[in-house]
Order: structure tokens, then sequence, then C-alpha cells
């Protein structure tokens, strides 16, 4: 952070989180040894380098300029995004030395989000074609030819990659760096101890680039950048977290090939969460995909048939959901998530396997940086009211006065969630039911589910019914300000039982959501064995909302931390208001009318 800011809610600690990059198979390096940042000439070798030795050494050495500084770390192009580049801004200067550290720890600089194309051990790379001859005579290992075939001499059976590729996986296995160019590929060289050389075509001989990667770090050190999302400036350290950050997801989805089972109107706001750096086509059969590779489902939606087809050709089906801060409408109404999970072991909700998530709360280790921010998010969503479907502040009487006041959320009883969750129990009278039993004192609420008050999704049960078990039906009021107002919430597997968890109720479960079993909730469903662990409130806070999910700034069109989308809810700057969710709001009144006809 720079000096003498305040912090506000908008700010996080990216790579003290390193659960985060653990969960995306990235491995997060605490620090790097003290380096020597000036090599001149004293760099090992990293290679059994034959032949010649070098004609000279550099007239003068390599330094970054001021556009350097500004173009080195770029915000990657996420389809859809408005945000691009960095702005410049006025910041304080940092420790050079912590820089790069930092930037070998994330990786980050130049075009890291591009291709990464498989590479042999000890390769030697080339941009600079006139050089291959003398390189094979020079060097051991294979040459990389990293530029254009045209020039290279007609002789040469090296192998070429012309495309834009991630800098630091085309160099991180290399044993030299061969180039006429002072750019940022040979700073991101000597960044890694790689040995730097061009080519004299007149002598026919190689000559080290002398790099004074001391004064480049200085001077990027020293640069400011506009935090994208907030306007506030960044130092450069901040700016290589966040692109670090960045990195991460890229990285994690470059193995996704495909998305199937994604409605039309939500895969603008899928995209650049499951962007790997290649575009992301959206099908709706598995005719394309082969054998082997990675898809990201919305099962949900998808044919039984389709699944099974991918399944017998062995495709790894990565499980795409909602995410627990979703927008400020229902999905059923086609309004787009701003978060979504994706989880490479098996969808959360569903006890009968592990996830992700489950594996986070289980074996996670959540440091003081981390806790201290779950803290600050899980307080500011509990002081603005917020929830999945929305947020709400205002005050709820109590109708019974000091009688125990139990709040009841109906689900969507074809829910997978509900039928994977629940354990046997899917319909929401008979949890109304057992409630009851529970409580036979209780002032119950019961409250149906958004999407079956909207007309929309299975669940529904008549006023009559209901009234058996509940005293009072709270259809319309607003979740966040009923469990404000109860004493207790008794759920099946609802988010809402979560929700309340962050608002200190006390929480009873009857299936297994994934927040149960960890010493938090009072469980009455046939909760795991493997589920040892217990876990404070800031840790489930922790993994929950700031490790596990995705989120997409809608301002931006950027991916983004969780704090980002909390404060865009609060201020309520999105409007979701279009055809396709008026139609669908439409749909769901003529349903609520017609099913009223028929009960």
């Amino acid at each position: 952070m720079t000096a003498g800011r305040k912090p506000n809610g908008l700010d996080w600690i990216l790579t003290k989180a390193r659960g985060e990059g653990a969960r995306l198979r990235i491995e997060v390096v605490s620090s790097a040894a003290n380096t020597l940042l000036i090599p001149k000439g004293n760099l090992p070798e990293r290679g059994g380098r034959e032949g010649s030795e070098p004609a000279s050494s550099a007239d003068s050495p390599f330094r970054a300029c001021d556009a350097f500084s500004e173009l080195f770390l770029r915000i990657p192009p996420f389809p859809g995004a408005k945000a691009q580049p960095f702005h410049p801004a006025r910041a304080g200067p940092i420790d050079a030395l912590a820089l790069a550290a930092t930037l070998r720890c994330l990786r980050v600089g130049g075009a890291y989000w591009a291709s990464q194309p498989p590479l042999p051990e000890s390769h030697v790379l080339v941009a600079q074609p006139a050089a291959i001859n003398v390189v094979q005579r020079s060097f051991s290992g294979p040459p990389i030819c990293w530029c254009n075939a045209e020039l290279l001499p007609d002789d040469s059976d090296a192998r070429v990659i012309t495309s834009e590729c991630d800098p630091w996986h085309m160099l991180e296995g290399a044993t030299a760096y061969i180039s006429d160019m002072e750019d940022e590929r040979v700073f991101v060289a000597t960044l890694l101890g790689v040995p730097c050389f061009a080519f004299d075509p007149d002598r026919q001989q190689l000559r080290p680039l002398a790099v004074d990667l001391q004064a480049s770090l200085e001077d990027l050190a020293a640069s400011g950048f506009q935090n994208p999302f907030t306007g506030d400036p960044m130092d450069a350290i901040e700016a290589v977290e966040l692109c670090g950050f960045w990195r991460r997801i890229i990285d994690s989805n470059r193995e996704i090939v495909a998305a199937v089972g994604f409605a039309f109107w939500k895969q603008d706001h899928v995209a650049p969460l499951l962007w790997g750096a290649h575009r992301l086509p959206f099908l709706r059969t598995a005719e394309s995909v082969d054998e082997g590779q990675s898809v990201a489902l919305w099962r949900a939606k998808v044919a039984p048939k389709v699944v099974a087809e991918l399944e017998r050709k062995g495709a790894r089906l990565i499980e795409v959901e909602d995410g627990f801060l979703r927008s400020r409408g229902l999905g059923a109404d086609c309004i787009p998530p701003l978060s979504i999970t994706v989880d490479r072991l098996g969808p959360h909700f569903d006890p009968a396997q592990p996830s992700e998530l489950e594996r986070l709360l289980q074996e996670g280790e959540f440091d003081a940086a981390l806790l201290a921010r779950a803290r600050q998010l899980r307080s500011l969503i509990v002081e603005t009211g917020m929830g999945k479907y929305g947020s709400s502040t205002a005050v709820v009487g109590r109708p019974a006065g000091e009688r125990l006041h139990v709040l009841v959320p109906g689900q969507v009883e074809d829910d997978r969630a509900v039928k994977a969750g629940g354990c046997g129990l899917t319909s929401n009278l008979e949890l109304l039911k057992r409630v009851r039993e529970q409580a036979p004192d209780a002032y119950i609420l019961y409250k149906p589910h958004p999407d079956v008050l909207a007309g929309h999704r299975r669940g529904a049960i008549d006023d009559r019914s209901t009234l058996q078990y509940a005293d009072e039906i709270v259809g319309e009021l607003p979740i966040a300000s009923l469990i404000g107002m109860v004493d207790e919430v008794h759920v099946n597997t609802s988010l809402a039982g979560f929700e309340a968890l962050l608002r200190k109720k006390k929480v009873t479960t009857y299936g297994v959501p994934f927040y149960a079993g960890w010493g938090l909730t009072e469980d009455r469903g046939p909760v795991p064995d493997r589920r040892t662990a217990i876990r404070s409130l800031d840790e489930l806070v922790a993994a929950t909302l700031l490790l596990y999910p995705r989120y997409l700034d809608p301002l931006t069109g950027l991916p983004c931390p969780a704090e980002v989308i909390v404060e865009r809810l609060r201020i309520d700057q999105r409007s979701d208001a279009n055809v396709i969710v008026g139609m669908r709001r439409l749909q769901g009144k003529l349903m609520r009318r017609l099913r009223s006809l028929i009960q």
C-alpha cells in the first residue's frame, strides 16, 4: 500500500494469501534469497557452453527506460475488459530488492498471459535469426528460434516459434538468450539469471549483453500505477501483486479447451473468469471435444447424454457454479453472475465427494493477514445487509416478542444442491415438519426461495400446508433483515445458513451444506467423516469468499478480489434491467398464476 494512505474496503494483500496460489495449483514461493542484481560477466553458466569465447562485452549496459517501466507491467487482455493499460500515478518508491523477489515469485511482466509452448530441457532461446549457426556451434542445448522464420538461414533446421509467448515460460529453463534487442525479454532473462548475448554478424561471434539490473529495478520501483478498480495509486509491488492475482487465474485456465452448458446471457460474464489466453468456445454438445481434454461444465444445463459422451471420452470435467456473492438479482431471471466457483474435484454442495472448498477447509492454512481480510469483508457484508441475491439494512420487528424466533428458508426442490446435499431430504414441507419437531414452542417464519416465488422453479407449498408447521410466511421480506431479527436459522442446505453464520446466529443444518461439520453449526445431517477440522468463522469466510470463488468487476470487466464486488454491490452501480430480464419476470408471474389455479 502506498505510504501515508489509509486502507479502504478495496485494499487486499494478495501475496500473503498463499492458499489461493495452492488452490489454483500454482506454486507460490515465499521469497527469493538475496541475489546479486548487477550481473557483469559473473553469472553462473546455465548449460554446457562450448566453442569460442565471446568477442567482447557490450559498450554500455542495458537499462530500462521510463517507457519500459510503464509498459512492463500490463493488464491482460481479458475478453470484454474495459481497462487497458495501467495508468501512471504518483506513488512512493519501494525497495528494488523486494521488487525483484516479488517479480521472480509471481512471474509477471511482459506478456505473462500469453501461450506456453512445450520446450526441451536446457534450450537456448534465439531472437536473432542470423546467429543460429554460431549458437549451434557454441552451445550444447537445442536452439529455439523465437523470431521470424523467414530470417533464418536456409540450411537451418532449428525449431521456430513465432507466436506471442509468456516470456517467463520461455526463459525459465533456458541456458542462454540471444538477442540484439534491449527489451523486456532481456530484463526477464537477467532477473532469472539467464545469460544474455548479442550476435556480431561481422565477426560471427557472440558478445555478452551487460545489463544494469539494479538500475532497471530502481526505475521500475520508482514508478506508480493507478489501481484499475479504485483509481487509487499503487506502488510497483502492489501492481505486481495484482498482476500475480490475474496470472494465477489465467494459469489455472490454460488447460480448459471448451465450456459446455452455459446459457448465452451468462457467457460474456463467465468468459473472463475462464480465460486461459486462448479463445474459449461455448458448446452445447461434446462433438468437438477430444479425448482427455479439460472442459468447464455447468452441469445443471447439460443433457445427461452429453455428460455421458464427455465421460466416455475421458474428458476432465471442471464443475462451474454460481458464487456465493452472486448479483443483485436471480439467475432464473437471466441476471448474469458476478462470481463463480471453479472446482476440479466436484461441486461444493455434494458431500458424497470432496471438493476444492472442502479441501481448503480441511487442510488449508490461513495466515493472520488473510484472516484480517476475512474479518473486514464479513463486517462490510453484515453492515450493508448483503446476501446472494441482493441487500437490505431494513430492521424487521419481532412478531412474537420474547419467544424463540426461528427462520426456515425454503429451497428449489429439484436443485442439484438439494438433491445432493439434502441426503434424502428434498421437500420444503418435510423440512418445516422436522424444524417444528425440534422447536415445538418456537415462532417459525418460513421464507420461500426467491426463484420459487418468481415462478421459475419447483418448491412451492400452498399456504394451508405451510401454516400447519410455520407461524408466518415471509415471502417478500429481505433475507438479511430476517436473519438479523431471528434467534436461529434452520436450513436444509441453503446458503442462508452461511449468511446467518456471518451474522453470528445459531444455525442448524438438516442436510449437509459446505459449511456443516466444521464446529460452527448444529448438524442433524450425515456429515462425512473426512470433515475433521475445527474452523473459526474467519477461516470459513476466508476459504468460502476469498480463496474459493472468482469475481468479475462489472465496471472494468476484469477479474477482481471479493472486496471489489462487495463495494460495487454496496454502491449499486450496476443495472440489470434489460429485455431478457423483463421477459423472464413476466414469465414467472404467469407461472405463479397458473400454479395457483391448479392448486
